[in-house]
């Protein structure tokens, strides 16, 4: 492949069969725009956090049918290298976003070429089910077309392996390296509409079924269910979670009349009219509708997945008329509690030395304050479901049993996939407030009461954009100079720092952390003498740099307390901005 940007549009030229976006390039082309087919041409595709994410546009940087036939020959190739017999399949499913449908084809289309067996989704099913569906079919490998929570203008190619978790390395590398090494499609990957007469092609459609069966594993509290007084909103945020998350909560008991959607976000619209983000952890601007739909019916809960219904969104109306949007970390301490309860209550004299809950370096660490008090294990992983899936099955190998994972982004494992699941978290987190209900008890009452227990664990996160690659790399070498950093942050010393860049933290023997190394991506983590944690990540999908702080205090503390909890919380948050992003220095600008 030529590497001059006039080789690569020589290149696509030659290659692309789509017609539109032949015609964009050539129209750039023809306008001599070579800024523009630089930013379109020049740059990798690669797997970051979710998978890959790119606006879809024309260009080796965006995603298209051109690339999408390129990652697939790439995926393709590796697998048949990994296992050389007979083909057990890759299940492959696809949301509601522009072309999704078509990318999922062509990348069918493409396994197929290479004597890879296809079961496809016939229709838009959420991301957790098609990891169900190669674990299920005992696949290869896996594949979803999404972008998620990404704006309408993006989507994304997201790979399992066959163990149903993300792929990490070296699955990634390889894929994008044959990728790149083989770049011209062969003729017959562009033909697809025909790929139903293919002997290698099926449905995965019979996966479905047994995906409720399986998790209603969980459902403790049936026939308290039925009988609940609660009423709930849910919106899929114009995504694909309506029909399956409804079934959920129908196969947890709840009766269909105490279920209100969001009429107007409730089938699939790739332009996500109603929403200015197609994220529901952006709290009250998103949640209009749902509020509307709520109070109309009298609502008291509000379930909102994000529209590959992945993650989830909760909130809970008061007494008084206002309503409590939980964070993931607050959200992820209730289903701590409430997973660990029942597993208990369901296995009493169980040994608990090998019952684990995950969660992410910069989620929460009250997991492991209650672990420490409950007895069970807590493990920390990277930011990404695709740590936490990976080391959940590895620890299944040991015989270790992982009953849940989560982390602060309002995703949950609960279940069994080995990747977030909005739609099993929705219908758990159902049961779980018809549960205190019976107890006179709300979700916030129940979380200030853990808080009593354990001690508040408040956590702070949010991010600043950046203008530019190159000053994400410059401010985080400043910061790590030779490896000096910070001794303070505002008037608290720092006790130890975990840097995951360059696998450096001097809490450990020989300053060698216990995380893998995040070589890839940039992650330090500041622990204060007095508990608190600060955290520094740049994002794997978009030009942010974000910070994760958690103040610890020690228990017994009352929901009184909180304002004074919070001053704290602020203090230090702006001690963290003002010693560690540095925005004014580095030309950061702020989240709108």
């Amino acid at each position: 492949m030529m590497t001059t940007l006039e080789g690569k549009v020589a290149n696509w030229l030659k290659w692309d069969k789509n017609e539109k976006t032949r015609a964009e390039i050539q129209s750039l082309v023809d306008a001599k725009d070579e800024k523009a087919l630089a930013a379109r041409m020049n740059g990798r595709l690669l797997f970051g956090t979710a998978g890959v994410r790119a606006p879809m546009q024309a260009g080796f940087a965006r995603l298209n049918d051109l690339t999408i036939i390129q990652l697939s020959h790439g995926f393709a190739r590796h697998v048949k290298s990994v296992y050389p017999g007979e083909s057990r399949g890759i299940a492959i499913g696809f949301d509601g976003r522009h072309n999704s449908r078509r990318f999922a084809r062509l990348a069918a289309n493409v396994f197929m070429h290479n004597g890879i067996k296809v079961y496809l989704f016939s229709e838009v099913a959420p991301t957790p089910v098609v990891s169900w569906a190669t674990i299920h079919l005992k696949c290869d490998a896996g594949l979803m077309v999404t972008a998620s929570h990404n704006p309408k203008e993006d989507n994304g190619y997201k790979a399992y392996w066959s163990n149903g978790a993300q792929i990490i390395a070296p699955h990634d590398d390889e894929i994008v390296s044959i990728a790149e090494s083989e770049p011209e499609p062969r003729p017959e990957y562009w033909d697809i509409d025909s790929i139903e007469s293919n002997p290698l092609f099926n449905t995965a459609d019979s996966t479905i079924d047994p995906y409720f069966a399986a998790e209603k594993e969980y459902n403790y509290k049936k026939s308290m269910n039925e009988k609940t007084p609660l009423k709930f909103t849910y919106s899929a945020f114009h995504g694909i979670g309506y029909h399956y998350t409804k079934r959920m909560m129908a196969e947890y008991g709840f009766p269909e009349k105490n279920f209100f959607s969001v009429v107007e976000q409730q089938e699939p619209n790739p332009d996500f009219p109603t929403i200015p983000f197609p994220n529901p952890e952006e709290g009250l601007k998103v949640l209009t509708l749902c509020l509307e739909t709520a109070e109309k019916n009298g609502c008291t809960v509000i379930l909102a997945n994000d529209p590959d219904a992945d993650r989830l969104q909760m909130a809970e109306r008061r007494k008084d008329g206002s309503w409590k949007i939980f964070t993931g970390n607050e959200m992820g301490t209730l289903m701590t509690w409430w997973i660990w309860k029942n597993w208990r209550e369901a296995n009493p004299t169980a040994d608990t030395s090998n019952v684990y809950i995950l969660n992410s370096a910069v989620s929460s660490q009250i997991v492991k304050t209650m672990a420490d008090v409950e007895g069970f294990k807590n493990d920390i992983t990277l930011t990404g479901f695709k740590w936490m899936g990976n080391l959940s099955y590895d620890m299944a190998k040991e015989g270790k049993k992982v009953i849940l994972a989560w982390e602060e982004s309002i995703g949950f494992m609960p279940g069994h996939t080995l990747d977030k699941d909005g739609v099993i978290a929705a219908a758990i987190f159902a049961e779980m407030a018809a549960f205190l209900e019976t107890e006179q008890k709300t979700l916030e009452q129940q979380l200030f009461a853990l808080y009593h227990k354990y001690g508040y664990h408040l956590v702070r996160s949010s991010y600043w954009m950046v203008p530019s690659p190159s000053v994400t790399k410059e401010l985080f070498g400043t910061l790590r100079a030779d490896l000096k950093f910070p001794d303070h942050i505002g008037k608290e010393t720092v006790k130890s720092v975990r840097d995951l860049t360059v696998g450096y933290d001097n809490s450990q023997p020989g300053n060698k952390p216990l995380l893998p190394l995040s070589t890839s991506s940039e992650m330090v983590t500041f622990t204060l003498e007095n508990g608190s944690i600060a955290t520094l990540r740049a994002s794997g999908t978009e030009p942010k740099v974000k910070y994760y702080i958690e103040l610890k205090t020690a228990p017994g503390k009352q929901q009184e307390d909180l304002a004074s909890v919070l001053e704290e919380l602020s203090a230090l948050e702006n001690d963290v901005v003002a010693t560690l992003l540095r925005p004014s220095q580095f030309g950061l600008i702020p989240r709108k």
